[in-house]
C-alpha cells in the first residue's frame, strides 16, 4: 500500500534542497495588496471616473482585471477590454463598486484590492425642484432654519488655489460659453469674490474657529439668528442663514452669514461666508464672497466641482 500524502514529491537540486522554493521565492515577490487611487469625494453625472491601480509592492507584472457591481445585490461583473492598471468610465451610477485584481502570466489573480465606491451629487441639479432652488428661484414656504451641523468640519479657503492659479482653466471655460466676458475678465470677478485672510475654518457643534494666513486662530461660538432673504439684479434670490456670537474670543466676528445655494438643511460640499460686525451691511455685501472646500479636497476635487456649477 503506497501512502501518498507521507512522500515527498518536491524535486531537489544538487544541494538537495526543493526547486520549488524558486517558484514560492517569486511568488513571496509578487505583491499581496493593491490600492485603487483617485477616488473623488463625489462626482457629478458624466463626470469621467478615473482610477490607478498601485501594488504594495514593486513588481513587474502589468496585466490587470478590473471589475465593477452596482450595488451590494449585485454580482461582480469583469470590465472587458480594461487590462492595464488605468480605470475610466462615465460617472452614471452612485454606488457602483470597482476593484482591480492583477494578474500573473497565466492570467491568475495575485493581489487585489479593496472596493472603492463612486459617489454622485449633482447637488440638485438633476431633478426639477432643485435645479429651481439652486438657480435661485424658490418658494418663501419651502425656507427651512438651519444649524451650523450643516457645515460641521474642517474646510480651506479656495483663495490660495486662485492666486496658484489652479482655477484658471474654469476661468477659461467659462469664458468660452460667454458672449460677454473673457477668461481675465472672469479672473477678476473671482478674485474679488473669493479673497480673504482666513485660510481655513473648523465648525463643531455651535463653535467657530477662523484660521488665520498668519498661522494664528480664534474660537467664539454662535447661536442661529435666523435668515434673509435677498433679491438680488437678475431676478433671482438667495437665503443668508445668520449666525450671532454668544461667547469665546471678542476679535471674532459678531455675525457669521453662510449662503451656499440651498435654503433647508443639507451636508454642503462648499459654501460662500460673509462675516463682520454690522448685520445690515454683511446683507449688503454681494460682492466678496469668500468661499470653503472641505480640507481634505485637493485642487481636482475642487475644478470638478466648480465644472458642474
Amino acid at each position: 500500500m503506497l501512502l501518498a500524502a507521507c512522500q515527498d514529491t518536491g524535486a531537489k537540486d544538487a544541494n538537495g534542497e526543493n526547486a520549488s522554493s524558486d517558484k514560492n521565492s517569486q511568488e513571496s515577490a509578487e505583491p499581496s495588496a493593491v490600492a485603487v487611487e483617485g477616488i473623488a469625494d463625489h462626482y457629478h453625472t458624466g463626470d469621467e471616473v478615473e482610477l490607478a491601480a498601485v501594488p504594495e509592492e514593486e513588481t513587474e507584472l502589468t496585466s490587470w482585471q478590473w471589475y465593477i457591481k452596482e450595488d451590494e445585490a449585485s454580482d461582480w461583473e469583469t470590465v472587458a477590454g480594461m487590462t492595464s492598471d488605468v480605470f475610466s468610465r462615465e460617472a452614471t451610477i452612485s454606488g457602483l463598486q470597482v476593484k482591480a485584481e492583477l494578474l500573473d502570466e497565466d492570467d491568475e489573480a495575485v493581489a487585489e484590492s479593496e472596493p472603492v465606491e463612486v459617489v454622485i451629487d449633482d447637488h440638485g441639479a438633476n431633478d426639477e425642484v432643485g435645479r429651481r432652488i439652486y438657480n435661485g428661484f424658490f418658494y418663501n414656504d419651502e425656507i427651512e432654519d438651519r444649524t451650523l451641523a450643516d457645515w460641521e468640519g474642517e474646510w480651506q479657503s479656495i483663495y490660495p488655489y486662485f492666486e496658484a492659479g489652479d482655477l484658471d482653466v474654469v476661468f477659461e471655460d467659462k469664458a468660452s460659453h460667454s458672449d460677454t466676458m473673457n477668461a481675465e475678465e472672469y479672473k477678476e470677478y473671482y478674485k474679488i469674490g473669493y479673497v480673504t485672510e482666513v485660510d481655513g475654518m473648523k465648525i463643531e457643534d455651535n463653535s467657530f474657529t477662523f484660521q488665520n494666513a498668519d498661522g494664528t486662530e480664534m474660537t467664539a461660538e454662535y447661536d442661529y439668528d435666523g435668515h434673509e432673504v435677498l433679491e438680488y439684479e437678475r431676478g433671482n434670490r438667495g437665503v443668508r442663514f445668520i449666525f450671532t456670537r454668544v461667547g469665546g474670543s471678542e476679535e471674532m466676528p459678531q455675525y457669521i452669514q453662510f449662503s451656499d445655494h440651498s435654503i433647508a438643511p443639507q451636508d454642503v460640499t462648499h459654501f460662500h461666508i460673509y462675516w463682520g460686525n454690522n448685520k445690515q451691511a454683511l446683507l449688503d455685501e454681494v460682492d466678496n464672497w469668500p468661499t470653503y472646500y472641505p480640507i481634505d479636497w485637493n485642487k481636482e476635487d475642487i475644478v470638478r466641482d466648480m465644472f458642474a456649477h
